[in-house]
């Protein structure tokens, strides 16, 4: 008898074809029949709903969230399994327990702790908090810089190029499914397109992938593009650029040709993927984004923050509008924030993308999908971290019709688990693990809002990961089934 039935659920299996309407039968953490079912210690009735892999996010920076939120119901429950985590050059390793994660990345680490140093160890630690859903990792190269190098602004000695290259070979070989950077930030921001290349060659050498934050993605978005594409083509790597976007007024639409130089990069041989988040609005540390001798004006005008250790009455409001109120200038305004204690580890929001460059990019034929959710859910975080994915399937979707509903299943499913190296997942089939989303296509509707970023998704009925259901009606059933998943090598096993 099977441990567990769907019953008449429209099945869209991932691989971007129509679904069809039929059973899935469910034995451990795998799925092993497709098609008329007999009995089972447990049913759910899927009529009037469709059935999918459970979906994956690309670009995720919960490191520390499943160490310190291990329920990942800002995930879970809008019909997320599986994560990549350790993006835009900041990973939970190579790890030091003696320092402060935040040294690189403020607060976009915040929740790493423990004594492990290493994948291995980092895997055991989240694995005895009971994750509900399942993470694969990166390795971060602004982690590695800071953990290696006195002084980040100068060029890397041969002794510390061969200290990060030992810390890329030694997370690659426990499982890493690649090295990111995050060239806009601190301190991946002083390395050379050399360095870059010579510690993305470690990957490629595995097969592994080079995701990156691209150094430029405004004024200087092509150039960025090009020493992204000049990386891969160096290191024999598959290159992954992470929320492809054209920032600030003056630069959208430059989407069109940046995704114009990539295809021809694709046709000429060359592996190259994206992914996107669908928002006009970015998130990242605040400090990161000024020049604190020569404040941006016009930035700090379209700035909201998320987090503010300083000034918790900031969050949720405008710089504008805080600038307004007290009567102060805006770029003192900003000083004041980011030379306050923890003032570095503010977390804004940014108003810079264009809607028509959203869309552009989600008609783009492999456009995966990330949300780049910071968790810190102290204050008012980015919605993108709750809503991602249901807005992809309501608005984008449903309303929008950019896309099909197999088609953007496919790309969230089947497409970034081949991609990223999952084994057996991403798609209604026979052996693979039971990862499945069943949801209403009529309601389903994120609910986050900048006001309200915590909200939960509409029209997510049952989410099952690794055969257990961890969510059902609204209520996470704490069954914590996630596992820890190695690049291209199945489950972590300890």
């Amino acid at each position: 008898m099977l441990d567990l039935v769907i019953r008449g659920a429209d099945v869209i299996d991932g691989s971007g074809s129509a679904g069809v309407v039929t059973d899935v039968g469910i034995e451990g953490d795998q799925i092993t029949l497709i098609g008329d079912a007999g009995p089972a210690h447990q049913e759910i009735d899927g009529t009037g709903l469709v059935l999918a892999p459970g979906l994956i996010d690309t670009h995720a920076h919960d490191d520390g969230a499943f160490l310190r939120h291990p329920d990942m119901t800002f995930k879970l429950s809008q019909g997320v399994t599986t994560v990549v985590s350790g993006n835009c050059g900041f990973s939970a390793i190579p790890f030091d327990p003696e320092s402060d994660p935040r040294k690189a990345s403020g607060g976009i680490l915040s929740g790493l702790n423990g004594a492990f140093t290493d994948l291995s160890g980092y895997f055991d630690a989240v694995l005895a908090g009971a994750p509900a859903i399942n993470n694969m990792m990166l390795v971060g190269h602004n982690t590695i810089r800071s953990l290696v190098m006195d002084d980040p602004k100068q060029a890397p000695s041969q002794r510390d190029l061969k200290a990060m290259s030992g810390h890329v070979e030694r997370a690659l070989e426990q499982g890493a499914c690649g090295f990111s950077t995050g060239l806009i930030y601190h301190p991946g921001r002083y390395s050379q397109t050399e360095e870059i290349v010579a510690l993305a060659e470690l990957a490629g050498r595995t097969g592994a992938l080079y995701t990156t934050h691209m150094r430029n993605e405004g004024d200087h978005l092509l150039d960025a593009v090009e020493e992204a594409l000049r990386i891969g083509v160096e290191a024999k790597v598959h290159t992954h650029i992470s929320h492809h976007k054209a920032a600030g007024a003056a630069n959208w639409g430059k989407v069109v040709p940046s995704l114009a130089r990539i295809d021809a990069a694709i046709a000429a041989g060359q592996r190259v993927s994206l992914d996107v988040y669908p928002y006009t609005a970015g998130s990242g540390r605040m400090i990161e984004y000024f020049n604190l001798d020569r404040i941006n004006r016009d930035l700090a005008e379209v700035i909201r923050i998320a987090s503010c250790p300083a000034y918790r009455e900031y969050e949720g409001q405008m710089l504008k509008d805080i600038a307004k109120a007290q009567d102060v200038d805006i770029t003192d305004l900003v000083r004041d924030i980011l030379t306050a204690p923890r003032g570095a580890d503010t977390i804004c929001i940014q108003f810079i993308i264009d809607e028509q460059d959203v869309e552009f990019n989600l008609r783009w034929r492999d456009m995966m999908v990330g949300s780049d959710g910071i968790p810190n859910l102290r204050g008012k975080p980015h919605p993108r971290l709750y809503g991602t994915f249901a807005k992809i399937l309501g608005y984008y979707v449903r309303e929008r019709a950019l896309m099909s509903l197999p088609e953007a299943i496919r790309r969230m499913t089947s497409l970034p688990a081949a991609t990223f190296g999952m084994t057996q997942r991403g798609m209604v089939r026979a052996g693979f693990k039971a990862d499945l989303l069943l949801f209403d296509p009529a309601t389903v509707q994120d609910t986050a809002t900048y006001d309200e970023p915590q909200q939960l998704a509409a029209g997510i009925r049952t989410v099952l990961v690794n055969g257990k259901i961890a969510w059902q009606d609204g209520q996470h059933q704490m069954t914590g089934s996630g596992q820890m998943l190695k690049y291209r090598a199945g489950a972590y096993a300890g």
